[in-house]
């Protein structure tokens, strides 16, 4: 179904106080999340695979600047979150970065860097912490 032109499965959860700033620019799987405060900064794509959960407070920002360039123009590059990973609460998902299937993004970490399949990552910048199960919910 589409919604102000975002595209989101019929059984996802999207929370009153999150924010979207381009819906248009947003698709969702089904059984996808966004929780309240999530910041949805969806400049270019933002993709919620199946299952995946955006927690309380966590910023997708898909937007930057090219601050290399005098005129310092605005730039957008597409995030994919995917199918069950959770992005932990306040955390934090620069331009152009990919989640796993899976992976996980601890609770105030920041990713400007992808990360790969069913691994956990914390901190700031987030480093690897452990792997996780793929029979995982």
């Amino acid at each position: 179904m589409s919604i102000f032109g975002a595209r989101i499965a019929r059984d996802c959860h999207v929370y009153p106080k999150a924010k979207i700033w381009a819906p248009w620019n947003l698709i969702m799987d089904e059984k996808s999340c966004l929780a309240d405060e999530v910041n949805c900064y969806s400049m270019a794509e933002i993709k919620i695979g199946r299952k995946a959960v955006v927690s309380q407070g966590a910023h997708l920002c898909a937007g930057t600047h090219d601050y290399e360039n005098p005129r310092f123009p605005l730039q957008a590059f597409p995030i994919s979150i995917g199918a069950k990973a959770w992005i932990c609460t306040e955390s934090f998902v620069g331009p152009g970065v990919t989640i796993g299937e899976g992976a996980i993004l601890a609770a105030r970490a920041v990713a400007m860097k992808d990360i790969p399949e069913w691994k956990v990552y914390a901190g700031n910048p987030c480093q690897l912490i452990k792997e996780r199960k793929k029979n995982s919910p």
